[in-house]
This record gives structure tokens, sequence and C-alpha cells, in this order.
């Protein structure tokens, strides 16, 4: 029996828009086994300025908000960070990442202004201390790619679908998302001992086939009640806060404070670490994206999900290095994890690791996730005795009322737009609805999808109570009928 058949509980929580160089670049010096930053890496601007890579080493909130104000992250603002073209050839050459300046200092409306150095900024470990522990205590991979060089939406869709189904980036949407995911597959195998855990909510309720199975969803503090109780299930994703609501967004998406995810990730970890089945889980913190951060690694050719060609992109190259740790005391301490074949990791590489532990849930769900490597080698120790320290602190802060009061005013970010039109198109009455109603509402928003109001997309605070008064609706049952 391998290490990976000890594992009985896989929670991964996925974060926003940081790029490997951006939080975990200065983790160790460069070498041969580790591809990090040696501080001599840059940049141009759109006047051939040299921009280099930098660190301010400070860790008040502006510092722990860089980049500010938020990178581009479309597929053609990708496209320059990585080629110095939105319209790269066709097979793309080689990355030479070297539009993250200039593309940074494109986003100027006039309004605001673009720094290009900001793109070019780096975290040092003092200043990440919890994931920076985390990665030297058990593993960090410096091959971990986003699935694609794209937003948010479809790389959070690789992580439970193996595919973005020919969508680039999160607008415009194409409600309903009916690709099959891994827990439609859990459920088909009689496993229903999967969940997902969110904050404000779960961007991973665009998939319709999950809105049946509403009873998974569950706010964040029902994890440390199944921690405690010995209910963790074999598999768990956890979601961030999006939204400035009664406190700040916790998912580092610049420009939002950076300690706050990593107060989130410790609290994970502090929960996951007291539980009774702390030697038999494992825990994955990744990130969807690198929106916009610097990094000097070139992405990959990739596998496309499907034969069928998609246009104007075939998903057909990774996007940017992402941060990733791994974490389970199966892992020796300060592992530098790699994929060991010749394909790198990626986040179906995640999915790929529930069908190698759980092989009922049967062939792969695309292409993309047949050729995905696991990730069972990271586990090395014979045995759990890479424990862990017992609770990590992260940095103190606490944002006061009227930066909150600030932050609930601001206009919406792309991603909390894409959440409050996914709000507007969640089905009413979730939790053990008919499928027939379910699937009414399905046929009613692909004929024409459900517009929010205007005044939900007006800021954080309008969109956070419209996504909160939707998903009331969602999780209430339907009416009982004599």
């Amino acid at each position: 029996m391998s290490q990976l058949d000890q594992i009985e509980h896989f929670i991964v929580l996925m974060l926003e828009n940081r790029s490997f160089d951006c939080l975990l670049g200065k983790l160790y010096p460069p070498s041969a086994d580790f591809d990090g930053l040696t501080g001599t890496e840059s940049n141009t601007d759109t006047l051939h300025n040299v921009i280099a890579v930098w660190n301010s080493s400070d860790t008040d909130e502006t510092t722990m908000s860089i980049p500010t104000p938020d990178p581009g992250e479309l597929f053609e603002d990708i496209n320059m960070q990585l080629f110095g073209t939105a319209n790269p050839a066709n097979p793309a050459p080689s990355a030479s990442m070297s539009g993250f300046a200039s593309n940074y200092e494109r986003q100027a409306t006039g309004v605001e202004q673009y720094d290009p150095k900001s793109a070019m900024h780096y975290f040092s470990p003092e200043q990440v201390p919890v994931i920076s522990t985390l990665a030297r205590q058990f593993g960090v991979s410096d091959r971990w790619f986003a699935s694609a060089p794209c937003q948010t939406w479809p790389n959070r869709f690789f992580v439970h679908t193996g595919t973005a189904n020919g969508y680039q980036n999160n607008s415009p949407t194409h409600f309903p998302y009916t690709m099959e995911s891994i827990y439609n597959r859990f459920e088909l195998a009689g496993n229903e001992n999967w969940k997902i855990y969110f904050h404000d909510i779960a961007q991973s309720k665009t998939l319709s086939e999950l809105w049946l199975l509403a009873d998974h969803f569950h706010f964040i503090d029902q994890l440390a009640k199944d921690a405690a109780d010995g209910t963790l299930p074999n598999y768990a994703f956890i979601e961030p806060r999006y939204f400035s609501d009664w406190s700040m967004p916790n998912d580092m998406h610049p420009p939002h404070v950076v300690t706050l995810g990593e107060q989130l990730i410790a609290s994970v970890y502090n929960t996951l670490r007291a539980s009774s089945a702390w030697t038999k889980t494992m825990l994955i913190i990744t990130f969807d994206e690198h929106g916009g951060c610097y990094d000097h690694v070139a992405p990959p050719e990739a596998t496309p999900p499907s034969e069928t060609r998609t246009v104007p992109f075939n998903f057909d190259r990774y996007g940017v290095r992402v941060p990733t740790v791994i974490v389970s005391p199966y892992v020796k301490p300060g592992s530098i994890i790699r994929s060991p074949t010749g394909t790198p990791y990626d986040h179906t590489s995640i999915v790929a690791t529930l069908r190698k532990r759980f092989p009922e849930l049967g062939p792969p769900l695309t292409a993309r996730v047949a050729g995905a490597p696991d990730v069972g080698n990271a586990l090395t120790l014979t045995a759990p005795i890479n424990l862990g320290p017992v609770h990590i602190d992260p940095l103190l802060y606490a944002p006061n009322p009227s930066e909150v009061a600030k932050a609930q005013e601001q206009p919406l970010n792309n991603m909390q737009k894409s959440l409050v039109r996914l709000a507007a198109n969640l089905p009413s009455n979730a939790v053990g609805a008919d499928p027939a109603a379910i699937g009414a509402h399905v046929a009613q928003i692909q004929v024409k999808e459900n517009e929010p109001p205007v005044e939900a997309t007006v800021s954080a605070r309008s969109g956070a109570a419209f996504v909160k008064q939707k998903l009331g609706e969602f999780f209430t049952r339907p009416p009982v009928t004599n």
C-alpha cells in the first residue's frame, strides 16, 4: 500500500491571482533544485525603461496590497505579459516573460495611476510567514502552472472539471455551465463524502450539475466543526472571501491585503493540524492564476482538454506559475516537488491525484486530466512523522471600520462582477429540489441569462448584499405542497 493510499482527506485551498515569484520567489536561494528569483530579473516599461524585480520590506496595508490597482488579467493581457503582444503567433513561441510592466502601465484609464514597478514587486518570506513556513516545513512545487493563460473562472473550471469548455475569460458568461465535475464522479461512485466550504459565495456554484447537490456547500465555519468531530470529507475544496461585507476579502486578489489571505491559510492549517485525522490528511494550498504579477518562468505547451479545437485559444499551453504548497505528515521537510514525468503539475493534477487514490471515480474527465501527473510523489516519508508545528501565527492585521467602509464603496473588480452575475443566475429553492425544477431553470437561462439589477453592480457593498440575498434563496428548501 502506497503512502497516497494512507491519505483519506484531501483538502484544497485555492486563493486568487498571485504568481510564484510574487509570493515564493525568495523562499530559497535560486539553484538547480529551486527556480526562484535572483533579483536581476527585469522588464521594460512603455518608454523602454528597465524595471527590475524589487521588494518593499514593510508589512503595512499599503505594501501588502501591491500591486495597486489591479493588473490586467484578460487572455489578451496575459498574452502581452508573456509575449509582449496580445496576438502571438500560432503556435506561440517560447514566452519572453517581458511584458508584465508595460501591460500593467497600459491599464491606466486616466483616473488611476499604474506604476509599472507594481507588477514587478515580490514579497519576502518574512512578509508572508505562513505560506513560507508551510513550504519549508513540508513541500513546495516550483513547477506548478495555472491550467491556462486565462482569468480566474477558466482556471477554476479546470480544477473542478478538467476543462474551461473553450471559455478564456470570465466574461461574457455562458450560463449554464454544464461540464461534468469531479464531484459528480464522487456521486456516481456512491461516495457522497465531499464538501465545498466557502465564505460569501462559491465560484464553483457556476456548475449547474452541482445545483441539485446544494447540501454539499457549507460556510467556512463548518470546516472547524467537521475537523473537531472527525467528519472531514474525503475531498474538500475551500474558497476564500471575495467581497467586502462585514470584513475585507481574504482571497489575496490584488489589491486585497495579502496578510488576510495568510490568516486564512493559518486558520485552515491550524484547524486541520488539531484534528484527529491529521496523519491521514493532505492539504494543497494553491492559486487559480497569477493575476498579472510577474514570474520569470515561461509556461510550456499543454495538452488541450478536447479533440475539438476551440478558438481563439485551444488551451494548448499552460498559464503562469502559481504558488503551490503540499502539506502532509508524509511530506519530508524542505521538499521541492516536481512532476516525475515530462508533464508539469497544473490544477488538473488535483483531479489526477483523486482519481489515483479513488479508482472508482472512473476514467479521466478530459484529455488534460488523462495526462496530468498526480502528486503522490510528494509523499516520500514511509510513515506520517512530519507532524509540523502545532500552531502557526500569521502577522497581525485587522482592518479598522473606516477601511472596511471605504472598501465597501469601491467599484466591483472583474471577478466580483462575474460573481454577482452568477448569483443572478442561481436557481431558488435548490436544497432538496425536484430535478425537474432545476432542469426548467437550466433551460430558461440557456435561452437568456438573468441580468443582475443595476444597483447590485454599483459597489462591493451592493454586490455583497445581492449575493447574500440570492444565496439565501438558493439554500431555501422548496415549499411543501399538498
